[in-house]
């Protein structure tokens, strides 16, 4: 089945908030790139992904996905849901089977997990949820066909796509993928992040270079 994976990106400058009493604004942007070209880097390595597409009306979000052959869609500023659907809309004008969000701040996506998560039998109409660490966010969707279910992302979303799916008669499987329950948001999750990398070799390129810089500034 024909897969579009979907990144819906804010402005950069506007990206992690909550780690302001960490980082100042320049170095957030950095860090918030560095993950969102690790994201593309291993979307493009996914066998089972046939195409990317950002949406976001950040013109260094674009450059950035244009430059590793993402399609771009401009993000009218309505929130992470609406560029969502504006994502799965595009996915089902190209003729794609399904539909997968994915977030652009968990540099640890393995290609492989990713593979794996794609192809697990999921008959139409169905959703495959991927929680955050926490086991109430979620950091990613396989919606099968696009606009199947429309994505309702934000605090306790994990247990609202479930209900959500039940109502609308769409099977939904909830699917604990490691190496996409780690997104970055607060202290906590860079701390969860930085300690992930130290335990692993190889991926996340760009980060694990952000956060060398990081540590060497703070010195």
């Amino acid at each position: 089945m024909t897969t579009l994976a979907i990144l819906p990106i804010k402005s950069l400058d506007a990206a992690k908030q909550r780690l302001s009493h960490e980082l100042d604004p320049r170095p957030r942007r950095a860090l918030a790139e560095a993950m969102f070209s690790d994201v593309l880097v291993a979307l493009r390595r996914a066998e089972r992904v046939d195409e990317v597409l950002v949406v976001s009306k950040d013109h260094g979000v674009q450059r950035i996905a244009s430059g590793y052959g993402a399609m771009v869609a401009a993000d009218d500023d309505r929130g992470h849901n609406a560029a969502a659907a504006r994502g799965i809309a595009r996915a089902r004008e190209l003729g794609m089977e399904r539909a997968l969000l994915v977030p652009g701040d968990c540099p640890l996506l393995d290609p492989l997990q990713l593979d794996l998560l794609i192809a697990r039998p999921a008959p139409p109409p169905s959703i495959l949820i991927v929680p955050d660490r926490h086991g109430t966010g979620t950091n990613a969707l396989l919606i099968t066909p696009p606009g199947a279910l429309p994505p309702s992302f934000g605090p306790g979303s994990q247990a609202r796509h479930t209900r959500e799916a039940e109502a609308a008669g769409v099977a939904a499987q909830t699917v604990h993928i490691p190496s996409l329950a780690l997104d970055i948001d607060t202290p906590e999750d860079l701390a969860a992040v930085e300690t992930a990398l130290d335990e692993t070799r190889g991926g996340a390129a760009h980060t694990r270079g952000m956060l060398r810089q990081l540590s060497r500034s703070q010195a």
